[in-house]
């Protein structure tokens, strides 16, 4: 995987927000400091005329203080024969911090897409929590998708978890929609808006959220 930059210190107390939309190549190694906040976002979205886009993210964060929280979270829309490659190594060096990860993708015609995550609780880190989760669905028999959840804990007073699922769009809810006169394309399409809906509404900008929305819209 890439290698980590030169950290970014998030000062104590402060708040950083991080949206990370379709950048191809990202890099991030940040340190955490007494009671600070991380919320990052990062956004994989097909478009029309870049059917083999590739994006790569390699996120590194390193809670070094009591109080630290660290929210990291992803969506990928890939069709052709894009790819979109995220691994996260989130490391809880001090205790009373906490951690989530979510991240969703949803993979169309020979796309691939993986998802390495990395969640590691020290010894000194007691009275920790830490969450993980990686949710996929594959709309052709094409496209791949894999998914690597790494928890190591060496702690005994945490709460921590970690899953991951891959499957396809749920038949039975579209049969549902559909006995009520909603097209199977439609259907379909809101499914998975609602499935996207979990990480969109994360985003404290209302208006990015429209248009992300809006996107995922037409590329369906």
């Amino acid at each position: 995987m890439l290698h980590n930059p030169t950290p970014h210190i998030i000062p104590a107390g402060e708040t950083r927000e991080l949206v990370l939309l379709n950048e191809l190549n990202a890099q991030y190694h940040f340190i955490q400091e007494e009671g600070s906040t991380l919320r990052l976002h990062i956004l994989c979205l097909s478009d029309a005329t870049s059917a083999d886009e590739q994006w790569q993210a390699s996120i590194t964060v390193e809670q070094n203080a009591t109080n630290c929280r660290t929210e990291l979270y992803g969506m990928g829309l890939l069709h052709g024969t894009q790819q979109a490659h995220i691994h996260t190594n989130v490391l809880h060096n001090i205790g009373g911090g906490y951690s989530s990860q979510l991240f969703k993708f949803v993979l169309d015609e020979q796309s691939r897409g993986s998802f390495r995550g990395e969640l590691k609780i020290l010894p000194d880190a007691q009275q920790t929590e830490a969450y993980q989760t990686n949710r996929n669905i594959l709309l052709s028999r094409q496209a791949e998708m894999l998914t690597e959840p790494q928890l190591e804990i060496y702690a005994d007073d945490v709460k921590a978890s970690h899953g991951a699922t891959t499957g396809q769009l749920d038949e039975s809810a579209l049969f549902y929609m559909q006995q009520r006169c909603i097209d199977r394309d439609t259907a379909a399409k809101l499914l998975l808006c609602a499935f996207f809906d979990e990480v969109i509404t994360t985003l404290s900008d209302t208006q990015l959220q429209e248009e992300l929305v809006e996107k995922i819209n037409r590329i369906l």
